[in-house]
Formats: structure tokens, sequence, C-alpha cells
């Protein structure tokens, strides 16, 4: 009997302390959610446990200081002749309200040109209508179209010196607005000033107002000639100080910023650019499989008829890839990284709403890079949520059942059938249902035509604007960027160009990437046996030209190929001054330089960081020799030799 009684007294302490286990494990799961919910920071801190300080030290120097060539460029934007002060509500020429149709990146561009050209007519500019982002989209009530992206009243405040900005038309014109007796206009993307002095200025004279619909991300010539120049700087103080992320997106942007560099590590912003569209204006649809190949190519097809392009709709992809016009896939950006000798820990954000092809396409540079992570790895579902404000719930995409014959109407065929004997009638189609398709494309299994986007899709889309800007914020503070697929050749702006704009006017000595696509397909195309195994000579060309990219030479390729399509993705010189002691014209002004001398002062206390042009070292120099003996390296053996470590 004692035994027994001890046995249950054993048992029962057991159950106590599980109990309290439970307990104590809950605790902890409450008081810790970060490092619960986010794997990735997780890894971040285990990844600074390596006892190799010293050797990450070295490598940082050479992989994430700043571009010293490019630290003359100071942004300054300011105007730097004449610049008379807008007139008044009353005394302008009428009011010109817009709607702007697109993507992140062209609605962004669009706003740009828009206020330039309220200057440039000395007309009240109405908040512009983001189509996107209306009520209709199923978004919160508490936002309008504008400040569902943007923060308004900075809009409207930052620019109180160049033209008047209203959030609504009078009550008088709204209600002519609504019987469509304002004149509207449709301009074209390269519109020249003259167009809109000699076109639209006498009917906006006339009618006090007009009507914009701007589709093809912007409406207003990315390269003005010198007469125009203010204009240019117009359009940089409104894309680099106007235009804010209203206050939600801002703090939650910050904070995954914060938690990619967890324990002052350094992170790089990788934009694939891999979107339906652009693909299909390329003829890339071969690089891809499956239902993907089909999807580009319908879109593609739908471009041919709307005469957008004037191409054949069947090209060969891989000869468009090899000149330069399809993006590099992660696959290959993944081995430049390594070429470059980013370890397998660095971590490296994903950056852009969509990526066409999901994640299949990301597999490989996600097997090299562990660390690969975007929104949805740095934040909770919670704090994603929050952005949106409070969304009234919308019905699922209900699927609706081909309707059935009744027994009396099948005996009635089946009398009428003719004569006797006859084969029975097939049995029929089983239906599709919405749990059985895969994905937004389910479409392609049953029809020729894509459908109407759903409610929930139409939301989709205006949370799409959402994430970019998320994107946008984190690819611009990021201590190294590379994109994937800027200048894509359509003749639109781009989200990689206008982060890489950005970060030219803000800071030009960061470490942007500019690659030549044609250049590095050549080079691809050399090695194609041997991808993970190149020659030694392959890994110091692509490191040799990746490092060129970041200065001047890939400055010039920069501005030959994108600013004559998007003034923003190459600001420079109109909106950036440069510190010289010779009394150069484009000299900043001293107030510049100034500060610019105290940052310094600052910063001297700190290591000063070698910069990526320094001379090879006598054992870089040996192991080059060493290469001509020894040809093929891996990769995984370059990154361990690599010269800098």
């Amino acid at each position: 009997m004692i035994m027994i009684s001890k046995i249950k007294w054993l048992l029962l302490g057991g159950l106590v302390l599980s109990f309290l286990s439970l307990l104590v494990h809950m605790f902890l799961a409450n008081t810790s959610v970060e490092l619960v919910q986010y794997s990735v920071m997780t890894r971040f801190i285990e990844d600074l446990n390596i006892e190799a300080a010293g050797k990450q030290a070295v490598r940082s120097r050479r992989l994430w200081g700043k571009v010293k060539p490019l630290e003359v460029l100071q942004p300054y934007a300011n105007p730097r002749s004449k610049y008379p002060v807008p007139v008044p509500v009353e005394q302008s020429t009428g009011f010109i309200y817009a709607k702007i149709f697109g993507e992140f990146e062209k609605i962004r561009s669009s706003i740009c040109d828009l206020v330039a050209i309220s200057r440039l007519l000395n007309a009240t500019l109405v908040i512009p209508e983001i189509q996107e982002s209306t009520s209709s989209k199923g978004i919160s009530s508490e936002f309008k179209s504008f400040s569902y992206l943007y923060n308004e009243e900075q809009f409207i405040t930052s620019l109180k010196n160049d033209i008047i900005i209203v959030k609504n038309l009078p009550p008088n014109l709204k209600e002519a607005r609504k019987r469509k007796e304002i004149p509207t206009f449709k301009p074209k993307k390269l519109a020249s000033p003259d167009y809109y002095i000699k076109e639209l200025l006498p009917e906006l004279k006339k009618s006090k107002v007009i009507g914009l619909v701007i589709t093809d991300g912007g409406c207003l010539q990315p390269v003005l000639s010198s007469k125009w120049v203010e204009y240019q700087r117009l359009r940089c103080r409104v894309a680099f100080h106007a235009l804010h992320f209203r206050p939600e997106i801002l703090e939650l942007a910050h904070l995954m910023v914060k938690r990619l560099r967890a324990s002052g590590q350094p992170y790089l912003a990788y934009h694939p650019g891999l979107v339906r569209d652009s693909l299909a204006h390329q003829g890339c649809a071969e690089l891809f499989q499956d239902v993907h190949t089909e999807l580009i190519q319908y879109r593609r097809a739908q471009l041919i008829k709307q005469k957008i392009i004037r191409d054949e709709l069947s090209v060969d992809s891989h000869i468009r890839k090899f000149n330069g016009s399809c993006p590099l896939m992660p696959e290959e950006v993944g081995l430049l990284f390594r070429a470059m000798g980013y370890p397998p820990t660095t971590r490296i954000y994903l950056a852009g709403s969509e990526t066409f092809g999901g994640q299949r396409v990301m597999i490989p540079l996600r097997a090299m890079f562990t660390n690969l992570v975007d929104r949805t790895n740095l934040c909770n579902r919670y704090e994603l949520n929050k952005v949106f404000g409070k969304e009234s719930p919308l019905p699922s995409n209900s699927f609706n059942p081909t309707s059935t014959k009744t027994s009396k109407q099948l005996k009635k065929e089946w009398d009428q059938a003719g004569p006797r004997p006859r084969p029975l009638p097939p049995p029929p189609d089983r239906p599709f249902y919405q749990h059985e398709k895969e994905g937004w494309h389910g479409w392609v299994a049953e029809k020729d035509s894509e459908p109407d986007p759903s409610p929930i899709e139409l939301r989709d889309k205006a949370h799409r604007l959402l994430w970019d800007a998320l994107d946008y914020v984190v690819s611009v503070e990021a201590d190294a960027f590379f994109p994937g697929f800027h200048n894509d050749g359509s003749g639109l702006p781009d989200f990689s160009s206008l982060v890489m704009g950005h970060r030219l006017y803000e800071l030009a000595s960061a470490r942007t990437y500019r690659p030549d696509r044609r250049f590095l397909a050549k080079l691809f195309n050399s090695t194609q046996d041997h991808l993970y195994y190149p020659k030694r000579s392959w890994i110091l060309a692509a490191r040799k030209h990746l490092n060129d990219s970041l200065g001047e030479e890939g400055l010039k390729r920069q501005s030959t190929q994108s600013k004559s399509r998007s003034f923003l993705s190459h600001p420079i010189p109109e909106c950036t001054c440069t510190i010289s002691k010779t009394g150069d014209k484009n000299a900043c002004p001293k107030w510049i330089e100034a500060s610019l001398a105290e940052s310094k002062l600052q910063e001297s206390t700190e290591n000063e960081q070698p910069d990526y042009t320094d001379e090879p070292d006598e054992q870089q120099t040996d192991e080059e020799d060493e290469s001509k003996r020894n040809d093929s390296p891996s990769l995984e053996e370059d990154v361990e030799m690599d010269p800098d470590d």
C-alpha cells in the first residue's frame, strides 16, 4: 500500500510539473513574440555566433563600404534662378484634376509630372485620384485614393512655394464635373511643355478647369531643354521631399529596416523585376515553364492587339536574353553575389509585390543565401493588416456550378434521339471548383480569355501599392541594392530604376549596382556548362564588371539607357551639386560644404573603410597567378579563398 501511495504522489508531482512547464512556455511565447514569429530573426542572431569576427569585418569593408569617387555628389534640388512664388487660387488660370492609372512606379512618376505641369500652366492642382486605391476597390473608408498611399498634408505643405494644392474642387465645378461638362484630356507620356502651353492653356483659361487622364506612367517628356531645368528640379522636390508615405507605412518600413540591421549587421536589397507585363513586352516567355509561359504569351498577344508593341507574338526568348532584353534570373544573381564574395549568411531583402513565377524561381537563390527574406518574414500578420485600416468583409470567390438537366428533360431527349440501337451519351464534364484552382491563373485551364478581376483581387491590387511602398523604403535605405530587371525596355518607369534614382540623389556614394545585362548574358553563356564551377578568370571578370558598375562607368550607362525613359531614375546633374575646390559651375553652396565637413568630422573617430577601388594585395596577385595553373575552382572555393578575407 505504501508503494502504491508513493507512485500516486510521483504521478501527481509529474502532472503538476508538466502544467507549470506549460505555463512557463506560454508566458515566454507571449513575452518574446519576435523570436517565435520571425524565425528569420532567430537565424540572424545565430549567424553572429560564428567565430570569425575578424574575417567578417575585413570582408565587410570591401562589400559594404561607400563608393568614394561619388562622395562629391550631394543632393541639391532647390531653385537656383529667379523663381516666383505661386499666385493665390483666385488669380490662377484654373484648376487641374487628374485620374492616375497604373502600378506604384507609374503613380509616383505621374504625380511628379502633374505638379510640374501645374506650375507650368500657373494652375491650382487638385489632389489627384489614384484609381488603384479608390473606394470601389474595397479599401478602408478611412482613406481616400491619394491618402491611402501618401501623406496629403506633407504633400501640400512641402510644395507651398511651388504650386497651390487643394483637396477638392469648388462646389460649382464639382457639379459641372458630375454633369461631364469639363473638358478632359489624355496626354501622352512624351508630351512636351509646348503642347501644354499651346493646347491645354487656352482651354484652361476658357473653362477654368480641365481634367487629365494619365495612363502611361507620366505626362511630360523626361528630358527637357536647359530653359526648363527648374521644372526638373521641381520633379526632384516632389519625388524626394514631398511624396512621403503615410505614417503607418513609414513606421512599419522603418521597423523592418531595424530588424534587418539587428546587431549592427548590413543588408542588401534585391528586386527581381519579374513582372508579367515587362516579361510579355520583351518576349521572355520561354524562360519560365508550364502555365507561366502561357500567361506571358496571352499578355503579349493583348499588348500586340492594343498596338502597345509592334512585334511578333512568338519570339526566341533565349536570343532576347542574350541581347540583354530579359531579366537576370534569381539563380544568376545568386552566382554573381557569390562571385563578389558575399557569404552565404548575407542578409538579402527580396523587394517587389509581384514575383512572377512564384517561390519556385527563388529556390536556387534561397539555397545559396539562407537569409533571403521578404516582408512576410519580418512582420507578423497583425502588423501587416494594421496598415490596411478597417476594411469591410468581401464575399469570397464563389463558384457557380453548371446547371444540370432534370430527369424529365433527359428522358425526353432519350425518346427523341432516333432509332435504336444507339451509343450511350458521353458522361457530363466535371466542373472545376474554386478550391481546385491553382492561384489566380486557374482560368487558363477553362477558357481562352482572362476573366474580370473579382472584388478580392481588386483589393489585393490596392494592397500591392502598400507592399511596394514598404519595399521602396527598405530598398532606398539598404546598404547595397541590386536590380534584376531595370531599364526593361517598355519605355515606362520601373521600380528598380526609381529606387536607383532615389539612392543616387539622397546618397550617391551608397553601393548601388548597375549591371549591364547584355555583358552578363555573354559572361554566363561562356560558362554555361560550369555555372557552379567557373574558371577563376570568369569570377574576376564578373567581379570587375559589378565593381565598375558602382562608379562612373555604371552612371554613364544608366544615364544613356534610363534617363530618356524616366528622369527620376537619373536625376543628375540637375538635382545635385559637386563638392569642388576649383569653383566648378555646379559647385555646392557654402552651407552644404560646411554641413558635409561637420558630418565627416563626426565620422573621423570611426575606422576608415577602404574603397572598392583599392589595389589588390600580394595575396590576390599570388592567387591570380595560381589561377593560371588551376583554371576551375568552384564558387564555394572562391568565397573561402577571397583575397580580401
